[in-house]
């Protein structure tokens, strides 16, 4: 079993870092955006349960007021 865990976390510690290095040419903008949708999903899924919808419905919102922080 600890074999299985010490896969899981290197392939999720090179997933944020291949992930962070596509943030490199981005725009503060698009950056604004990709963090709101992110916090705004996860509030998503935080008050409707894990629901889809709310999931997705938070993402939305939180990318829209993201990108219009950082105009």
């Amino acid at each position: 079993m600890k074999t299985r865990q010490r896969f899981a976390v290197s392939v999720i510690a090179v997933a944020v870092l291949l992930s962070l290095g596509a943030c490199a040419g981005m725009s503060e903008r698009d950056k604004g955006t990709v963090v709101g949708a992110g916090v705004g999903g996860v509030a998503g899924a935080v008050l409707t349960g894990g629901s889809a919808a709310g999931t997705v419905g938070g993402a939305v919102v939180g990318g829209v007021i993201g990108n219009q922080i950082k105009k």
